[in-house]
């Protein structure tokens, strides 16, 4: 079974990626594999980012002293 990796991983390992493929210091074919492996390792932190801000709730406290939980809205002031 497959653990699974957190996205702080999932970011020390892309931080790691660019840092190789900037270094200009390997093969194309590596760099290659790098930009691919890179590619997926993006799209995957971002569809855990969209799903992070879905669950974003905002809590108001009402004027009788209580809390409500509402969703999130950019607008919202």
């Amino acid at each position: 079974m497959a653990k699974k990796v957190t996205f702080e991983e999932s970011m020390l390992e892309l931080e790691a990626i660019v840092r190789e493929l900037e270094s200009g210091d390997i093969p194309l074919e590596r760099s290659m594999k790098l930009f691919e492996e890179g590619t997926k390792l993006s799209a995957a932190l971002s569809r855990q980012l969209d799903t992070a801000e879905q669950k974003v709730t905002v809590l108001l406290q009402k004027q009788d002293g209580t809390i409500e939980e509402q969703p999130f809205e950019e607008d919202a002031p």
